[in-house]
Formats: structure tokens, sequence, C-alpha cells
């Protein structure tokens, strides 16, 4: 039995680096915008008109329908919704390739 350790779930079952990056930054933004709805107390239908999406776009984010939406949709709703978003690019360790 071979038994891998992965530093995230996303290393771990998407096929290629880059795919498991995106996805990285997918959820990370997924989850800042759905914990800032869930904070502010916005309704769905709230929210969309504030991330100037449709309230079926927000039901989907807030259940987490990750492969609905794309690193543009996300930081411009994220932008919408008033969030800093902060990058931080570094080399890979060997312990994370």
């Amino acid at each position: 039995m071979n038994s891998e350790r992965f530093t995230s779930v996303w290393d771990a079952i998407e096929d290629t680096l880059e795919q498991a990056a995106n996805m990285k930054l997918r959820s990370a933004l997924m989850m800042a915008i759905k914990d800032h709805i869930v904070r502010t107390g916005l309704t769905q239908s709230q929210a969309a008109r504030l991330l100037g999406v449709t309230q079926p776009r927000v039901s989907d984010l807030m259940r987490g329908k990750i492969e609905q939406f794309g690193l543009d949709s996300l930081v411009n709703m994220a932008t919408a919704a008033d969030l800093d978003i902060d990058l931080q690019i570094k080399p890979r360790t060997l312990e994370t390739a």
C-alpha cells in the first residue's frame, strides 16, 4: 500500500500542480465570500445584488459548487463585497512539491 502525503486535498485529487493551485485559490475565495455573506447576515437576494450576480449563482456559491466558478468571477465578486485580496507567491518547498 502506497501512503503518499499531500499538503492539501487539491494536491491529492487534481491531475497537475497547476490544477491544484487553481482549485486552492478558487476554494479560498469561495470560502471568504461565503463567510462574508454569513457574517453580514445577507440574504441570498441581497448578496446577489451586492455581488452583481443572480440569486441562483449565490446559491451555487453557498453550496460550494466550485466547478461553477472561475478565478475571474470570484475575484470580481470578492471585490464587489469590499473584500481585500492578498496573493502570496513563494517558491515551493520539497514537502509541497
